[in-house]
């Protein structure tokens, strides 16, 4: 569920203009840590309301948190913006609105930690496919052995599901090409603003229709509006202050815990218990892109 981080370069760059940070201090590591648990504590919330809304209203949620927080950063001028510009941020807005839709339902079919593992696949893949050298070769088949340890058959396998999460990777990766050429062409915020907006106002009459067929309570509602500030609110802003502050490589690498940090809060938040099997194929993954970055650096 990328934040600012999806609008950089995939997994290590930064956003035009973002100055460069020459070492991490306790601040940048603390907030990437916030970051990082808000984001899956707030799809942990978000799920709980899923038996009264489903993850159609979870995300049209989502959606609107979304657009009014980059709105407020963006503050786009969309009467300025040509059709060169147009055409990237409409792209944009459907691929921001299949990614969520299908990552909360990967959620609510094989749990948060498996969810975000596959979903993770798409920047991993953006990085991996960046390069030639061996170390990354060598990364890239610990990935698919993770990845065929995830979804190896077996009775209890929800194949849609794992699909589901595999369609919101390469959704991501296709939010992080996007958004290079939005960045390119429109400045500052204002292409990833006009993009929430556009996809909000694509979910409105979703939410509208979830909300006359199945009335949401007090308790889903909020667990709805939670988890669109704790899973876009606060990662956008906080990454917005990180990758003001912390080496690239650095943020790229904390990213890797993400999958970690999913099933550790789907399981103590959730009782999602995983295997060891499952285990094994997220620390693959996880190890994967680790391995990748952290050879970049020589």
């Amino acid at each position: 569920m990328p934040g600012a981080s999806a609008a950089a370069t995939p997994l290590t760059g930064t956003s035009p203009g973002t100055p460069r940070p020459s070492r991490v201090g306790l601040t940048g590591v603390a907030t990437m840590a916030g970051s990082g648990l808000s984001n899956q504590t707030g799809a942990a919330l978000g799920s709980l309301a899923f038996p009264v809304i489903g993850p159609v209203g979870v995300v049209a949620v989502r959606q609107y948190v979304a657009a009014a927080v980059l709105f407020a950063v963006g503050r786009p001028r969309l009467r300025e913006f040509t059709w060169r510009q147009w055409w990237p941020v409409l792209l944009l807005a459907v691929v921001f609105g299949t990614m969520n839709l299908s990552l909360y339902t990967a959620i609510d079919r094989v749990g948060l930690g498996l969810a975000v593992t596959l979903e993770f696949l798409g920047p991993l893949s953006i990085a991996l496919a960046a390069t030639r050298r061996r170390v990354d070769v060598c990364s890239a088949l610990i990935a698919a052995a993770g990845v065929v340890t995830l979804m190896r058959p077996r009775p209890s396998a929800d194949y849609l599901g794992m699909g589901l999460g595999l369609l919101a990777a390469a959704c991501w990766a296709s939010y992080i090409l996007l958004n290079r050429t939005v960045g390119d062409r429109i400045p500052g915020a204002q292409g990833s603003a006009a993009a929430a907006g556009v996809s909000a106002l694509m979910f409105l009459p979703v939410g509208i229709a979830v909300a006359v067929r199945h009335p949401p309570t007090l308790a889903a509602a909020g667990c709805a509006v939670a988890a669109g500030v704790l899973s876009s609110a606060v990662p956008y802003l906080a990454d917005l202050f990180t990758l003001r502050r912390v080496p690239a490589p650095a943020f790229g690498l904390f990213m890797s815990v993400n999958p970690v940090l999913a099933a550790v809060v789907g399981w103590i938040g959730l009782g999602q218990r995983l295997g060891w099997a499952e285990w094994a194929g997220i620390g693959a993954i996880v190890t994967a892109n680790a391995l990748s970055i952290l050879s970049s650096r020589d």
